[in-house]
């Protein structure tokens, strides 16, 4: 059953679609809602939680004005996924030679690609968008020493809760699906930005809720610069996961019957920001881990490394501007998971998936992470499911 609730304590509305919410998180969704630009109302998602500045799960509605860190800094971060013409009898009994070979294929953490020609169209394809952007902000070169980083990072995992993983759906399809975002180049502009907007508050004399809600007008002097680069590691973003499904179809090929693509592949931001029409104005959106569920649009909403996910199709809610939730949300800080439980307590939690297994990823457990299904209840109202995705393998950043 479909959850929503209206906070009143601010400028604008809360809609909220769950009652599972942190003192923490409400205390943010207050601050924004506060600001003069917001407009109509926010929209918590039933995976909200605590961030920085902005609540994670939540979708923005700004007029002439954007605020940096509510995009944050893993901007465009998302998901890809895509059904192969495989069935799970297909798939060897041991899986852990596939697991290795996808880990061995595409780099994970910090690490990158040894040579920038390794994706020489995808690089040539963004090459000219970042020429413009340094030339603007040519800090943003130096902190990488030369262009070469982000162009060997793109076809990388990353670190953090990102993932690669091999599922099957509930006619034992196997699919395969990944979540990752815009790497060290989406992340250095992203802070970037933020540093540019905290000082501009301060020139101004602006008097925030809080620091992190610094923002940028229309017309100011970076506004159109930071749109420029948002919208550029946006691009890259999309990218990565494209060079990465390349890339994992070439690593667990060989271990497989000859397979092809049964669709078109559903690939999605849930850190974002794009212009929009809502409530009758054109405004910048920010899904701070949200979809867009646009009526018949198709997204992805994954569970953690031992719950199921789910391919959706939207349902075009207005009061939600038109989205989902991006997951099923952490409910424990990664902190808290790794006081919390140990590596028998995820050996147990991930029973049945090819996975690491060690005290790295004890901080991805999946009790740190709200019950995926009560999560979905909440937001029917939001999506219809089409497919109910199990992994069986899982590679972590």
């Amino acid at each position: 059953m479909a959850i929503k609730k209206t906070i009143n304590k601010a400028r604008v509305p809360v809609h909220i679609w769950t009652e599972d919410v942190q003192s923490a998180a409400m205390d943010q969704l207050t601050n924004v809602a506060q600001l003069p630009f917001i407009h109509h109302h926010i929209a918590a998602m039933p995976d909200v939680h605590a961030g920085i500045g902005a609540t994670v799960g939540s979708v923005i509605p700004t007029h002439k004005a954007i605020i940096p860190a509510a995009v944050g800094v893993d901007i465009g971060c998302g998901m890809i996924a895509v059904q192969l013409s495989l069935s799970a009898n297909q798939l060897p009994d041991n899986l852990s030679k596939i697991r290795s070979a996808i880990e061995a294929k595409i780099p994970v953490g910090f690490a990158a690609h040894k040579d920038r020609d390794i994706r020489r169209a995808a690089v040539k394809r963004l090459d000219a968008g970042y020429d413009a952007i340094i030339e603007k902000h040519p800090a943003i070169y130096k902190a990488h020493k030369d262009k070469l980083t982000w162009a060997k990072q793109i076809g990388s995992l990353g670190g953090g809760n990102h993932f690669i993983e091999i599922c099957l759906d509930e006619s034992n399809n196997v699919w395969l699906m990944l979540h990752s975002g815009s790497r060290g180049v989406g992340n250095y502009i992203g802070r970037y930005f933020i540093g540019l907007a905290k000082e501009a508050m301060l020139k101004q004399d602006v008097r925030l809720p809080h620091k992190d809600l610094a923002y940028f007008s229309e017309g100011s002097a970076h506004f159109l610069d930071y749109v420029e680069a948002v919208d550029w590691a946006q691009s890259y973003a999309a990218e990565n996961r494209l060079q990465m499904l390349e890339l994992l179809i070439e690593a667990i090929s060989p271990y497989l019957p000859e397979f092809s693509l049964m669709d078109h592949a559903v690939n999605c931001h849930h850190n974002y920001v794009q212009k929009e029409i809502h409530y009758g104005a054109e405004v910048y959106l920010t899904r701070k881990g949200a979809i867009r569920a646009g009526a018949g649009e198709l997204g992805i909403i994954p569970g953690s490394m031992g719950a199921k996910s789910f391919i959706v199709r939207g349902k075009g809610n207005t009061e939600s501007f038109c989205s989902c939730s991006h997951g099923a949300g952490r409910k424990m800080s990664r902190t808290q998971a790794k006081k919390s439980f140990s590596i028998a307590d995820l050996k147990v939690q991930t029973k049945g998936v090819e996975c690491r297994k060690d005290k790295g990823v004890i901080d991805e457990s999946p009790g740190a992470y709200k019950d995926i299904d009560q999560v979905m209840e909440n937001q029917a109202d939001l999506v219809e499911v089409v497919h109910t995705l199990k992994q069986v393998v899982c590679v972590k950043g």
